[in-house]
C-alpha cells in the first residue's frame, strides 16, 4: 500500500515559464509549435526540452536524454510547470532514471495523459506529488482545442480549489452508473494498457482504497476484456474503492461479429464488484477531457451523479 505523504505543487500564474518535454514518442513539429504559441497568447512563457525536435524511431531521443530532460525541468528554478509534448510510447524506459528524490524537492505541475500515465503512477507512488491527467501541447493545444478542454485544465492548475464535480461537455450524454453506490478516495490511474504493462514491475499501480479512473483509444473489446481481467487476476479492481472508465475513443473499430461491445465488457467484468463504477466520463482520448488531478480526494456518488473532486490539488 502507497503511504507516502501528498505533495501539492504551487499553482501556475500568469506569467510563469511552462517546460515543454518529449518523455516518449516524437511530435508533429508544426502542431508542437502551434501549441506553444497557445500558451503564450494565453500568458505564460514556454521553454522547451532538449529531445522536444529530436527523433530516434518511434521515440524522441535517447532514454538518457529524456530522463535527464524531465529531471533537468524539475530541477530548474525558473520552471514552473511541465507539459508533455504527446504520447506515443516510450515512459516505460525512463522509469529507472528518474531522480525521484529531486523531482520531491522540487514539487511542480506535471502535465500529461496517454503514454505518460507510467509517469503518474511512478512519480506519485515515490515522491507523492499530485499531478494532472490532462492535456498536451502537440496533442490538444496544437489542435484547436476545445473551450471544455481548455477551462478545465485551467481550473485544474491556476486555482488552489477543489475541482468539484467532474461532469460532461455539452450535447454528449451524461456518465452513468452500472454500478450505483458510494465511493470515497484518492485518485489514481491513466491508461488501461500502461496501468496493465506495469503489472508485477516495481511500478506498479497501488489501487487499494483510491478510486481508479481507466481510459484507453483503439483497442478492441476482446483485449480491453484482457486487460480488465488482468486487473482482476491481480486483485487491483478488488482494492480499488470505486471505478471511473471513460469514453473508450475508436475502441470498437475492430469489433467484428460475434462481439461483446465495450459496454458489455465494461459491466460483466466490473458489474460484481460491489462498488461504484461509473461509465462515459470525458477525461482520455477525446477531444473533449476534464483534467484530473491525481493524488487528491474525491467522491463517487450515485445521489451526486458522478465524479466529485473534494481536495484542492494545488497551493496558492
Amino acid at each position: 500500500m502507497d503511504f507516502t505523504p501528498r505533495i501539492k505543487p504551487r499553482r501556475l500564474c500568469p506569467g510563469d515559464t511552462i517546460g515543454v518535454i518529449a518523455p516518449a514518442s516524437p511530435g508533429n513539429q508544426e502542431l508542437a509549435a502551434a501549441g506553444t504559441q497557445l500558451l503564450e497568447a494565453k500568458g505564460f512563457r514556454v521553454q522547451l526540452g532538449k529531445t522536444v525536435n529530436q527523433e530516434l524511431g518511434y521515440l524522441s531521443g535517447s532514454d538518457m536524454a529524456r530522463a535527464a530532460d524531465l529531471n533537468a525541468m524539475f530541477a530548474a528554478p525558473d520552471i514552473k510547470g511541465i507539459i508533455c509534448l504527446r504520447g506515443g510510447y516510450g515512459t516505460m524506459r525512463l522509469l529507472e532514471l528518474l531522480d525521484y528524490e529531486l523531482i520531491q524537492k522540487h514539487p511542480k505541475i506535471f502535465v500529461g495523459y496517454s503514454d505518460i500515465t507510467a509517469l503518474h503512477t511512478s512519480i506519485g507512488q515515490r515522491t507523492g506529488l499530485v499531478t494532472f491527467h490532462g492535456p498536451m501541447v502537440a496533442s490538444d493545444m496544437g489542435q484547436d482545442i476545445s473551450p471544455y478542454t481548455w477551462e478545465y485544465f485551467l481550473q485544474a492548475v491556476t486555482t488552489p480549489e477543489p475541482l468539484g464535480p467532474i461532469v460532461n461537455p455539452p450535447l454528449v450524454p451524461v456518465p452513468e452508473f452500472i454500478v450505483p453506490g458510494t465511493a470515497e478516495g484518492c485518485l489514481t490511474g491513466g491508461n488501461l494498457s500502461l496501468i496493465a504493462s506495469t503489472l508485477g514491475t516495481p511500478y506498479e499501480i497501488d489501487t487499494c482504497g483510491k478510486i481508479l479512473c481507466l481510459e484507453d483509444v483503439g483497442e478492441a473489446p476482446y483485449r480491453i476484456d484482457r486487460m480488465l481481467t488482468q486487473l482482476l487476476l491481480a486483485g487491483k479492481l478488488q482494492a480499488a474503492a470505486g471505478i471511473v472508465f471513460d469514453v473508450c475513443t475508436d475502441c470498437e473499430l475492430e469489433a467484428k461479429p460475434p462481439s461483446f461491445t465495450v459496454e458489455e465488457v465494461l459491466r460483466d467484468r466490473l458489474g460484481d464488484l460491489n462498488k461504484p463504477v461509473l461509465i462515459n466520463l470525458y477525461f482520455g482520448h477525446t477531444a473533449d477531457k476534464a483534467t484530473l488531478p491525481l493524488g487528491v480526494k474525491a467522491t463517487l456518488r450515485t445521489e451526486d451523479g458522478g465524479l466529485v473532486i473534494t481536495e484542492a490539488a494545488t497551493t496558492a
